[in-house]
C-alpha cells in the first residue's frame, strides 16, 4: 500500500535526502513512524533494525506489515519487506541459529523489530553487518551509563535514524548519547563544557557536587544538530490544532505534610510511619502527601469525576494512588480503563463515553492515542518534564477537533509548586531547541 505523505513530512525527508544518519525530532502526532519508515525504506539495506518500546512492538509490526510487508508489498512501489517480531517466543531459536540473522538464507529485504529492554540480551544482534538502525523514542538512550545504551552503541550501523518528540526533557545534556549515534565525534567531557552552565551545590550530605543550573551557546549547539542531521519540527508549525487550557485545582495543605518537611519522619492516622531518611526518600514521602495521603485532593478528585459525564483521561505515580482513585471511581458507578505496567486494559475507553481511564506515566504518557477525550486530570506531577509533554499530547492530536483541558490538582504551598516549575523551565530549553537555526554552516 503506498504511503501517503504530509508536506511536512516530505519537507522533512527533503531536507535530509543527503544524509544517512539523521535524527526526526518532530514533535508529537506529526507522524514520525511514517518519516522513519520512509527513511529506512530510501536507505535501502538488506537489514534493518528497529527498537522500540515493549508497548509500541505491535504498532511497528503492522505499520511495517501494512506499508512494505507482504502481501502488501502488490500495491506498493517498494521492495517488499519481510518484517520480524523478536520479542515473540519462536524468535529465541535466534540466540541457537544466529546466521539466519545476520546473514539471512532468503533472499529479500528484512526488518528486525525488537523492544530496549530486550535487545541487549539478544547479543546475536551485536554482529549484524551493513544494517539501517532505527530507535523510536530516541530519549530512552540518553544515559550512556545504562545497559540499554551501552548496547545500542555497541552497534555497528551503516545508517541510523532517531525519532522522538521530546529528545532532552528540557537537558540538553541527554543529547550526547543520541548525537555519538550521528557521528559526532564528540566527548561527553567537551560537550558538557561547551553548552552546560554548573554550579556546585551541597548535595545534603555535606558534599558538593557540580549541577547543570543552565545552557549557553544554544545557536551554536543547534547550527552543529542541524550539521549532523537533526530535524526538529512542532505541531503548530504545521497543524492548526484546537487550543490547550491548563487548569490549576488547588487544595489545601495538611499538618502531617508540614510536620514531615519540618522533622523529616511523620504518623499518619492510620499508623503509616514516613522517614525521609535520605533526600530521595524524603522527596517521595513529599510527594505522597501530597497525593495517596492527602484527603483534600481525594475529595477534589471526586469533585471533578462527578462534574462530568465526558470521558476523562488520569495520569498517576504510584500504585496506592490507582487504588484510592479506582475506588471512588466504582464508587459513582462509571466503568474503568487502566494502563500500567502490568494492565493495558482500554475496553472501556474506546466503548463508554463516560469513562476514567488510568494512565501511569511511565506506562502510557508515550505512544497511547487517547483523543476520543479532551479532558485529563493530573492526579500528581511526573518529575520528568518528557513525560509531562508527552502525556499531554495523548489528547491533542491531529484529529482532535475540541479544545483541551488538563486539569492539575495541587497542594498549595507544596513539593508539587517546584515539581510544575522546573517543568516549564525545562519546556523552555526543549522549546528553544525547535525554534529553526537559519545560520549557515560553519
Amino acid at each position: 500500500m503506498p504511503v501517503q505523505l504530509y508536506p511536512h513530512q516530505v519537507e522533512a525527508l527533503q531536507e535530509t535526502k543527503d544524509f544517512n544518519r539523521v535524527a526526526y525530532y518532530l514533535d508529537m502526532g506529526l507522524g514520525k513512524t511514517f518519516v522513519g519508515s520512509e527513511k529506512m525504506i530510501q536507505l535501502g539495506s538488506t537489514i534493518n533494525l528497529l527498537v522500540c518500546q515493549k508497548s509500541k512492538v505491535q504498532d511497528w509490526v503492522e505499520h511495517l506489515n501494512k506499508y512494505y510487508g507482504y502481501p502488501g508489498h502488490i500495491k506498493s512501489d517498494c521492495y517488499p519487506y519481510q518484517v520480524m517480531d523478536l520479542t515473540k517466543e519462536k524468535a529465541k531459536w535466534f540466540s541457537t541459529n544466529e546466521n539466519f540473522i545476520t546473514k539471512p538464507l532468503v533472499v529479500g529485504h528484512r526488518i528486525y523489530v525488537i523492544n530496549y529492554e530486550l535487545a541487549f540480551r539478544r547479543p546475536e544482534l551485536l554482529k549484524l553487518e551493513h544494517f539501517t538502525l532505527m530507535l523510536d523514542e530516541s530519549s530512552m538512550i540518553t544515559n550512556p551509563t545504562a545497559k540499554r545504551t551501552k548496547f545500542i552503541h555497541k552497534l555497528n550501523p551503516d545508517n541510523v535514524i532517531l525519532l522522538s518528540g521530546t529528545p532532552t526533557g528540557g537537558k540538553y545534556e541527554k543529547l550526547w548519547s543520541q548525537l555519538h549515534l550521528l557521528g559526532w565525534s564528540i566527548s561527553k567531557k567537551l560537550f558538557l563544557n561547551q553548552y552546560t552552565v554548573t554550579e556546585k551545590i551541597d548535595d545534603g550530605s555535606g558534599f558538593m557536587r557540580n549541577v547543570i543550573v543552565d545552557y549557553k551557546n544554544v545557536d551554536r549547539l543547534k547550527m552543529k544538530l542541524k550539521q549532523h542531521g537533526c530535524v526538529f519540527m512542532k505541531t503548530d508549525e504545521v497543524f492548526d490544532l484546537p487550543e490547550q487550557v491548563q487548569i490549576p485545582v488547588e487544595v489545601t495543605n495538611t499538618k502531617e505534610f508540614r510536620y514531615f518537611m519540618r522533622n523529616d519522619l511523620v504518623t499518619l492516622s492510620d499508623g503509616t510511619e514516613l522517614i525521609g531518611d535520605t533526600k530521595l526518600t524524603k522527596r517521595m514521602y513529599a510527594r505522597q502527601l501530597c497525593g495517596q495521603y492527602s484527603k483534600a485532593k481525594l475529595s477534589a478528585f471526586q469533585d471533578l469525576i462527578e462534574s462530568t459525564d465526558d470521558r476523562l483521561i488520569v495520569f498517576y505515580n504510584f500504585n496506592e494512588e490507582l487504588a484510592k482513585m479506582k475506588s471512588i471511581v466504582e464508587s459513582i458507578e462509571k466503568p474503568v480503563s487502566i494502563v500500567n505496567g502490568s494492565i493495558k486494559d482500554l475496553d472501556a475507553y474506546e466503548t463508554k463515553s463516560d469513562s476514567v481511564t488510568f494512565v501511569q506515566y511511565q506506562a502510557g504518557a508515550m505512544g497511547l492515542n487517547l483523543q476520543k477525550s479532551n479532558k485529563i486530570i493530573y492526579f500528581t506531577l511526573p518529575q520528568s518534564s518528557e513525560l509531562f509533554e508527552q502525556s499531554m499530547k495523548r489528547i491533542h492530536r491531529i484529529g482532535q477537533k475540541n479544545n483541551c483541558f488538563y486539569y492539575l490538582l495541587m497542594v498549595k504551598n507544596s513539593v508539587e509548586q517546584q515539581i510544575l516549575e522546573t517543568l516549564k523551565q525545562r519546556k523552555n530549553y526543549d522549546d528553544a531547541l525547535f525554534i529553526k537555526y537559519e545560520g549557515e554552516f560553519q
